[in-house]
């Protein structure tokens, strides 16, 4: 199968899946109905909707963490049938060995994948000076600001080489100034590596300053509302980009399809 670009078919799919869940008391309740996306290879993907809609559980689904109920969930063309190694995923906490150094939290992904004990050090150093922290391999997690330790958190990521990258919120503890910067540091290094990146978030503006394409997903069962592409040009300068009539008409046009979403999601409006 080629896409339109030529290239291989999509890296992720999820075709009419269903996810239900049993509650304490012993009651089935759905978190995604009817649910269908499709991320083409190296395309960049953001999921936005209200708190609670099923989210996370999407990208637990695309890692193997979880099964649908019903539907199916493809990888690369195949049927996802347990934990992927070309996957990998970027927590809203941090997920540092705290009593590891920075050159050892990142150099243990490729030691626990086998590579030469020489290799996955040449390599770590390498992607610890490519997020900018060469001066820090020895320092530890708690040393750090909570900006350096997600550039940690990347570098420990990418130096798998992942082929596809699921993002859980992972900026969002992290004040403003240092979102930016973070930003521009995940495009620089998405637009080197080309991995297929399927990212959360409840920041409308993060979403869209980042993406290619931005799903909105419906309040509880979370199914597809709307897609809309983001067609504005790359390189793209995150700091200036919520400036631009662009960014600001499709800011408008996505609100307008989440805000009812979100209504229903706390509780202000009732679904139809």
């Amino acid at each position: 199968m080629e896409t339109s670009a030529g290239r291989a078919g999509p890296a992720i799919e999820l075709i009419n899946v269903n996810r239900r869940f049993l509650s304490p008391d012993g009651k089935s309740f759905a978190t995604l109905r009817d649910f269908n996306m499709l991320v083409d290879r190296g395309e960049f993907v953001a999921l936005v909707g209200p708190t609670g809609c099923g989210k996370s559980t999407t990208l637990n689904l695309i890692t193997g963490l979880g099964r649908p109920s019903s539907g199916e969930v493809r990888v690369m063309g195949a049927p996802v049938r347990g934990i992927d190694p070309r996957i990998g995923f970027v927590f809203q906490a941090d997920a540092l060995f705290p009593w590891r150094s920075v050159i050892d939290n990142v150099v243990a992904g490729p030691l626990f994948r086998g590579k030469p004990r020489a290799e996955a050090y040449a390599r770590a150093h390498d992607w610890i000076a490519r997020v900018g922290l060469a001066k820090f391999e020895s320092h530890y997690p708690h040393q750090l600001s909570g900006g350096m330790r997600k550039r940690v958190a990347l570098a420990q990521t990418f130096i798998n080489g992942p082929e596809i990258l699921l993002m859980d919120e992972p900026f969002s503890a992290l004040d403003v100034q240092t979102r930016v910067l973070m930003h521009e540091e995940l495009l620089q290094l998405w637009s080197t590596e080309k991995a297929s990146v399927v990212f959360v978030t409840h920041d409308l503006e993060e979403a869209i300053g980042l993406a290619d394409k931005v799903y909105v997903l419906t309040a509880r069962p979370a199914t597809v509302k709307s897609i809309h592409v983001i067609d504005i040009p790359r390189p793209r300068n995150i700091s200036e980009l919520r400036y631009e009539q662009r960014f600001i008409e499709i800011s408008r046009t996505i609100w307008h399809d989440l805000k009812e979403e979100v209504q229903i999601g706390a509780g202000f409006k009732d679904a139809a």
